[in-house]
């Protein structure tokens, strides 16, 4: 489990929470995917209630992962309150899924892969660091970035 608190959370700017994340929702809602963005639904700590943010599904390795790259966001703190379940959304298709914190010292390799596909989008909030990167650097900002491995909760793939 990571120990980061909420010193590391970079919130979105007024862009990004007005205009980006209500666009690539609206696609995904429609059934269209920006490379592999789904809808998260997490049941909310204090509310009970079903938070829906858009997240960056990674495929690595035969496995799913969801990467924070903005640190301890309000879904990380949801997800790890609740009882790791969650649902993804694309469209009309849901999945199911559990999610795993993934712990510090096992997230390099994913987050050399997450960068590889996201540095484009998000690699501000990752010191600018990129998938090939030292091992060293992605080491020492590991813990600013939950990592969750998803499973499906009924056993199968």
């Amino acid at each position: 489990m990571s120990t980061v608190d909420s010193a590391s959370y970079q919130k979105p700017g007024l862009l990004v929470r007005w205009a980006f994340n209500p666009l690539v929702a609206g696609l995904i809602r429609l059934g269209i995917s920006v490379k592999g963005s789904r809808i998260l639904e997490v049941k909310g700590r204090s509310t009970g209630l079903a938070r829906r943010t858009p997240v960056n599904l990674l495929r690595h390795g035969g496995q799913e992962y969801l990467v924070a790259p903005r640190g301890n966001t309000q879904w990380v703190r949801n997800v790890r309150a609740g009882d790791g379940r969650i649902t993804l959304v694309l469209g009309r298709r849901r999945w199911e899924r559990l999610a795993t914190e993934v712990p510090d010292g096992e997230k390099l390799e994913v987050l050399r892969a997450y960068l590889r596909n996201w540095k484009a989008e998000s690699g501000a909030f990752f010191e600018g660091l990129g998938a090939d990167s030292p091992e060293s650097e992605l080491s020492r900002i590991a813990p600013h970035h939950p990592m969750f491995e998803l499973s499906d909760p009924r056993g199968a793939k």
